[in-house]
């Protein structure tokens, strides 16, 4: 059942339970829920409590969070102060639909705006002594922080509180000198990596998935699960500058599952959760040399009818078909070419962007993490290589004729593959196996796994990251009591072990900026 329809039958459950005489579940939440979760459900403090954004939590588990609280969070145990008919009545009450549909317009977007350092009071240069490319931000997912890394010295600058539930990564200005960091609450920060200090924040979402920044600087664009929207904010300042409402051509609405940012094609791109189009939002003069806007299949819109294209802050929005749902992105080095993953299908479909259609398919059984593929030079070929979120293998696919060069066996499915241009190996996790707490590591020309390595027995390994320079590879230990665990990225020994609060991803600018080979973006 896709989650439209689940929700649907949750919804009509939910409010079945409420008509039958059950306690005041709408008291009880005004009493003791609104302050942190919204008067209207929408989310404070806490998260928004509306089916919508309940995702595959039941009434049951949810009974279970307000009786005993949740760890590592603020959310309270209310089991000494609710009956047990009133806790599951609230339960019940949080998936039936509220009065209204969820909205959150311009206006609400731009009533939680705060700049809290003005551009006149930024630092002038680096408050520190590292360098600025090659820095580290890694999100510590334990206590809700991010911790900013010397990638030379290898220590700990800066830590920073964040909004609970950080996702999609961290993006960076083009420059590198500012981060924008978006949490699954809609919350978007903007941090100086000069100051060390969070310089404006901002809730673009009720349920924000991740953001992209524009490769000129001035734009970041959120994609969001509710409300179905693309929302695009000043980077400057974070002012909401449009709400792009998502629905497909059919009239389905449709969530975003990710924005990415396209910079050879001065647009942004987004992959949509349930409707069978792939839209790209052209944000630069740059996309107007592009032959990418003749043909009947290409489509602006804005909320008010046609918009011409490139028009100031129009953000028109080309529509691409595709026959199949796809919500998970990787595109080739030039941005020529997107390949995208189907939940639905055992193939992933290749399409060309300046044409606009899709021209091959790939074999890909499972579901492979596109998002987190990266690609190499390979006996003089491109390729690209993606690991999977299913299966305990990496395929590698030749660029050039869309083949699967090889299928390397991994002890389990993985969730991250990273490498660097000037490292001969590809670290891949094992985040879903029962092998989780290793880390692989595949030589990328004889496409082979070299060695195994086991940071932290017993306790999930994740996500590999490089230094500017190839010469470190750092690795999560996904632990309320883990760490950031430095290896040497050529002789594969251990560095350093630096304690940190459940670290999940590590975001090198350098890398970042530059696109390196071996990062995703």
């Amino acid at each position: 059942m896709r989650w439209p329809e689940r929700l649907a039958a949750l919804a009509l459950a939910a409010a079945a339970a409420v008509a039958q005489g059950t306690p005041d579940a709408a008291a009880l939440y005004q009493t003791h829920c609104a302050s942190c979760h919204g008067a209207d459900r929408l989310g404070g403090m806490g998260p928004a409590l509306v089916p919508e954004n309940l995702g595959r939590l039941s009434p049951e588990k949810a009974a279970r969070v307000i009786a005993e609280g949740r760890a590592a969070t603020q959310m309270p145990a209310f089991g000494d102060r609710l009956g047990a008919d009133e806790i599951e009545a609230l339960a019940r009450w949080i998936f039936a639909p509220p009065p209204a549909p969820p909205a959150w317009d311009a206006a609400r977007i731009e009533a939680t705006r705060r700049v809290l350092v003005p551009p006149e009071r930024l630092a002038k240069a680096p408050r520190h002594g590292a360098d600025p490319l090659n820095l580290f931000v890694v999100v510590e997912l334990g206590d809700h922080h991010i911790s900013i890394l010397d990638g030379d010295r290898l220590e700990v600058i800066a830590r920073l509180p964040t909004p609970r539930a950080v996702h999609g990564g961290p993006k960076f200005s083009p420059d590198g000198r500012f981060v924008y960091v978006a949490s699954r609450d809609g919350w978007i920060i903007k941090v100086d990596l000069w100051g060390l200090e969070r310089v404006a924040e901002v809730r673009a979402g009720i349920n924000t998935r991740n953001l992209a920044v524009s490769d000129d600087g001035r734009y970041v664009m959120v994609g969001n699960y509710l409300p179905h929207t693309l929302v695009v904010l000043d980077a400057a300042d974070l002012r909401p500058l449009r709400v792009i409402p998502v629905v497909g051509r059919d009239g389905t609405s449709s969530r975003v599952s990710a924005v990415y940012v396209a910079p050879p094609r001065g647009s942004f791109i987004a992959a949509l959760k349930d409707v069978r189009e792939i839209w790209e939002i052209p944000y630069s003069s740059r996309a107007e040399a592009l032959p990418v806007y003749e043909g009947p299949m290409h489509d602006y819109r804005a909320d008010s009818g046609e918009a011409p294209p490139l028009a100031e802050g129009a953000f028109p929005v080309r529509r691409i078909p595709v026959g199949t749902f796809l919500d998970d992105f990787l595109f080739d080095p030039e941005y020529r070419f997107l390949i995208g993953a189907s939940r639905q299908s055992r193939t992933a479909r290749v399409v060309h962007l300046a044409v606009g259609r899709e021209i091959a398919r790939i074999d890909l059984p499972g579901l492979p993490h596109l998002a987190s593929g990266i690609t190499w030079r390979w006996r003089g070929r491109r390729v690209m290589a993606t690991p999977n979120l299913r299966e305990g293998v990496v395929t590698v696919v030749d660029l050039q004729d869309w083949k699967v060069v090889r299928r390397i066996s991994t002890l389990g499915p993985g969730f991250f593959l990273r490498s660097h241009e000037k490292s001969r190996y590809a670290w891949v996790d094992v985040f879903f196996g029962k092998d989780r707490d290793v880390v692989q590591v595949i030589d990328k020309e004889r496409l082979e796994v070299a060695a195994t390595l086991r940071p932290a027995p017993g306790k999930t390994a994740a996500h590999v990251e490089f230094d500017r320079h190839g010469r470190y590879a750092l690795v999560s230990v996904w632990d309320m009591d883990g760490a950031v665990v430095v290896y040497d990225a050529r002789t594969l020994q251990e560095v350093k072990r630096l304690p940190m609060r459940k670290p999940s991803g590590k975001y090198n600018v350098w890398n970042k900026i530059t696109r390196s080979e071996g990062t995703s973006h």
